[in-house]
């Protein structure tokens, strides 16, 4: 396999031209695929020229070529890390054996599971922001924006690569159902909760981005691990690509805070009447998105999880840290619901696998949230941004249904009701950021509540025209 990318109508470096069979069924989708993102991509913006990065090769350096496109023309394809000779499983049933190029039989319908839900997110995500180009702070900004949406439907190419490549008929009408499930549809939603949501503003997108596309950082390096080498070599090039999504989240909501505390130290203080984010408002949003996004690990104690790391098909994040990888007789310590009750026990590892990964997630989220408050301690301001406890606000898993202050304390029915607007954003909170969300679309100028970037993209200057207007 090449590591540079070839430049056919499907851009690839699978040698694509081999396989006339797949090549004929992915350019029966492509079309439909072009539809989609025409019907259900950035509302108003695809004849302008953006500034925008494109896989040219799948090496550690200089992978990436940055010119203008038009989206609908952006070179979407099939990207893979290149194989490694002589690779065995690394953890499960099979662990030191060889990885498995063609799908084993008995683990057909987990796989494809696990790529059908995967590839679902990725679309979503587009559909949830296609209406944020009308109201965006900056044409940096509005790059960006655009510069996650292409890179999320090259994401769904690589899982539809993997279904219509390895599953016969079932992957071809799965990468067709990947085109007609719509976020947030009564009738046909996508899978999983937190890509129904709205991403109605700025906030939003960059919380989304911050959090949610951070969970897909774990699930993909879980999935990375697969002795599945096929999904795990398109994994490991889907990380590359999504270091960027999850920048422009932390460095979003970073300019805002950093804003906000400008504002504080104005005469009054008052950040909303003179045009900024406060940080309680901050605060909301951050226990909204990643509450969701905690739902998206699964339950906590989950026989799918432990299925799925028996069969060696998604394992732990960057597993090669850990001594043992078979998880025979190893248990994990965590809080779990007992008659009501929260107690701490050991679980089955293999069992709480999906609340080890979330463990991981949680550190990682936690990182960006100190950057977030060295950014205020540095600007001489008093206030903290936290994460709430993760039984706050779960609609999956043991938490479910039952009601935690952001502090982890148990309420009852009355309680929540009565508080959930001092943790959550209510309508009031929803209303004002909206009434802040105008265009700013002159170059180099940002909008009221959001801080400059330190830097351009791909070293460019603060003023550069990175959308053609």
């Amino acid at each position: 396999m090449a590591n540079v990318i070839t430049d056919e109508k499907i851009p690839n470096n699978v040698n694509l031209s081999g396989d006339k069979r797949l090549q004929r069924a992915l350019e029966a989708w492509q079309p439909a695929f072009i539809d989609w993102w025409k019907q259900m991509g950035p509302v108003g913006w695809q004849e302008r020229d953006i500034y925008l990065r494109t896989a040219v090769s799948v090496e550690t350096d200089g992978w990436a070529h940055f010119d203008y496109v038009k989206m609908p023309d952006y070179r979407w394809g099939i990207f893979l890390e290149p194989k490694q000779e002589g690779r065995v499983h690394g953890f499960g049933d099979f662990h030191g054996q060889p990885v498995w190029d063609e799908v084993p039989g008995e683990f057909r319908n987990l796989l494809r599971r696990l790529v059908v839900t995967q590839g679902d997110t990725e679309p979503a995500s587009v559909e949830q922001q296609r209406a944020l180009g009308a109201t965006a702070p900056s044409l940096y900004d509005l790059r960006n924006l655009f510069q996650v949406n292409v890179e999320e439907g090259r994401h769904l190419w690589a899982m539809v690569y993997l279904l219509q490549t390895y599953f016969g008929r079932d992957g071809r009408e799965e990468a067709e159902e990947l085109l007609q499930r719509r976020s947030g549809d009564s009738d046909k939603p996508r899978i999983l909760g937190a890509f129904n949501e709205p991403t109605s503003h700025w906030l939003s997108f960059f919380m989304f981005t911050m959090f949610t596309d951070r969970d897909g950082k774990y699930q993909l390096a879980a999935l990375a691990e697969s002795g599945f080498d096929p999904l795990a070599r398109t994994c490991r090039f889907m990380l590359t690509e999504e270091a960027h999504h999850m920048f422009v989240g932390e460095s979003g909501v970073q300019r805002i805070v950093r804003r906000a505390c400008e504002l504080m130290k104005q005469p009054g203080g008052d950040v909303r009447a003179q045009g900024g984010i406060d940080l309680p408002t901050l605060q909301k949003y951050a226990n909204l998105w990643y509450s969701l996004s905690l739902d998206l690990f699964g339950g906590e104690v989950s026989s799918n999880a432990a299925d799925a790391f028996a069969a060696g098909i998604k394992g732990r994040y960057k597993e090669d840290r850990y001594d043992e990888h078979k998880l025979i007789g190893s248990h994990f310590s965590m809080d779990v619901l007992e008659e009501g009750n929260v107690v701490h026990k050991d679980v089955p590892m293999r069992n709480a696998l999906n609340e080890v990964l979330r463990t991981e997630y949680i550190k990682d989220c936690q990182r960006g949230v100190d950057r977030w408050n060295k950014t205020i301690k540095d600007e001489g301001i008093s206030w903290e941004i936290k994460l709430p406890s993760n039984k706050f606000h779960r609609q999956i898993g043991m938490w479910a249904g039952h009601h935690f202050s952001p502090d982890g304390a148990m309420l009852d029915a009355a309680t929540w009701a009565a508080r959930k607007g001092e943790w959550l954003p209510n309508v009031a909170d929803e209303a004002f950021v909206k009434s802040l969300m105008h265009p700013v679309y002159e170059r180099g100028k940002m909008a009221s509540w959001i801080a400059p970037p330190n830097k351009g993209i791909n070293a460019l200057p603060g003023d550069f025209e990175y959308v053609r207007l």
